[in-house]
């Protein structure tokens, strides 16, 4: 009888005990498997933080963010100025326009209402609105509902006054659509958009008839890529649909930079420019170079994700533990592997010993056993490997959940503003509200999946310590001499 079918035979002696040790094998590997995919989890998120959010910088006119503020509008000379500061790989430069639906523009002038925020100019942002309004042929995806008409009557858009002294009801009032003039394939936060359909702009530096539509904007307009909108009666393709994740980022369009910059009358003026910088480690320095490039008079540098900083290091608490439960489990495994093996050594003495007695050479005595426990290891790994598939996304939810609260935590005591409006869009927050505001969105929404290779790597793992905890009782029981094993049986 061949050594690998003696050892197959071996494993299925005594089918309770094998059962038993599958089981408990399963739990130790399967442990170790969810904890090396939560590892790894951890770690392709904190690499992509790194690579994205954590190195970008945003530059808007100084006394300015967004539609509200003042300050004087940014230039392109000032996006050549700041491309030229140390450790600044690049800088794109973004143009906000508000569109107005051509018919909602139509008959709140029909009423003689004043245009609310982005009508009739609007209150303008960074870099200004155009003096005339911008319309659509667009709706937008988001009803305005009691937030929008609260706001907009606290801009004193009221209805006209008849000829009886009464104030004639103003017409319905519709949420403006945000379109942004970009220098390149990136969103607002500098991060690659993410398209689901289409391609993009192609030269995003030259003027063009192709947009980008948010996902429900284009599907609250029936509209899907090739079809065409207007703007200000000029026909636009959609090139390309992206999802932003958020009702608000959704209800928004992308126009190359030399064309916004035309439908707001405004030829080489900026609303903001994002900076990217080549590394975390030179995001500090950049900031203050860039501040003094460009003077504090002229605009304001913010590292939106500044608050990120807190939250990356709870990341990476999770990666070493989950690194640490992997390693401990591991070893687990292999203890478990090497008392079964003693225990199954010493029950087999004697056959040790006819087996030497017969010629049986130590290697062939120990790769016996190295087989009979891998058998083991292989049944208890596919077993493992399934409780891993189900059990990684909740392991690393909850590790992720507990840092996250805890990070949030710490960043309140050391004055983090949070509540809404803080993190990724640099607002100012609310006291009293999460500290690490959007940022613990971009933390709870690592998914852990149980990927072929990771399972691959975490059973070769697992085998490499099957095969030392079965090798070692096996050599060193096989150096005996037969007639010692033979007169103690």
């Amino acid at each position: 009888m061949s050594v690998l079918a003696r050892s197959i035979g071996n494993a299925f002696r005594n089918k309770v005990r094998t059962a038993a040790v599958v089981a408990v094998l399963a739990v130790a590997i399967g442990l170790a498997l969810a904890m090396l995919v939560a590892n790894q989890a951890v770690a392709g998120k904190v690499a992509e933080l790194h690579a994205s959010v954590g190195t970008v910088l945003t530059v808007n006119p100084a006394g300015g963010q967004g539609f509200e503020g003042g300050g004087e509008p940014l230039t392109a000379d000032q996006a050549t100025t700041a491309a030229a500061v140390p450790n600044v790989s690049t800088v794109v430069g973004t143009k906000a326009l508000r569109l107005r639906n051509a018919a909602a523009a139509a008959a709140q002038t029909a009423a003689g209402a004043q245009g609310g925020p982005g009508a009739q100019g609007g209150p303008g942002g960074p870099g200004g609105q155009s003096a005339t309004t911008v319309t659509t042929s667009l709706t937008a995806a988001v009803d305005a509902g009691t937030l929008g008409n609260r706001n907009q009557s606290a801009t004193g858009s009221t209805g006209a006054t008849g000829t009886s002294g009464t104030a004639a009801p103003a017409p319905a009032f519709s949420v403006p659509i945000t379109a942004t003039g970009i220098g390149a394939e990136v969103d607002t936060t500098g991060k690659a958009l993410g398209l689901t359909a289409g391609t993009g702009l192609g030269d995003y530096t030259s003027a063009s008839t192709g947009a980008l539509l948010g996902t429900t904007l284009a599907e609250k307009n029936g509209l899907t890529v090739g079809s065409t909108f207007t703007i200000n009666d000029q026909s636009f393709t959609v090139a390309g649909l992206f999802d932003a994740g958020t009702a608000f980022g959704n209800n928004a369009l992308y126009l190359t930079l030399p064309t916004a910059q035309t439908l707001a009358e405004l030829p080489g003026e900026l609303s903001t420019m994002i900076v990217t910088v080549n590394s975390m480690e030179n995001v500090d320095a950049a900031k203050t170079a860039l501040q003094a490039a460009l003077g504090t008079d002229k605009a304001d540098v913010s590292q939106g994700q500044r608050n990120l900083e807190t939250a990356v290091s709870s990341l990476g608490s999770v990666k070493n533990i989950s690194f640490i439960a992997f390693v401990a489990a591991l070893a687990t495994a292999g203890l478990i592997i090497l008392l079964i093996m003693v225990m199954l050594v010493r029950e087999r003495r004697r056959e040790i010993g006819v087996l030497k007695a017969i010629g049986a050479p130590n290697r062939t005595i120990g790769l016996q056993f190295v087989l009979e426990a891998l058998v083991l290891v292989a049944m208890g790994s596919v077993v493992g490997a399934a409780v891993a598939s189900f059990a990684s996304g909740g392991i690393a939810s909850a590790l992720i959940s507990s840092n996250t609260a805890t990070a949030a935590t710490v960043a309140g005591q050391r004055g983090v503003p949070g509540g809404p409006g803080a993190g990724l869009a640099g607002g100012a927050g609310f006291p009293g509200g999460n500290p690490l505001g959007g940022a613990s969105q971009l933390l709870t929404s690592v998914t852990a999946s149980a990927s072929p290779g990771v399972i691959a790597a975490g059973i070769a793992a697992v085998f490499g310590v099957a095969i030392i905890g079965a090798l070692v009782p096996a050599l060193l029981t096989a150096r005996i001499r037969p007639i010692e094993v033979l007169r103690g049986e």
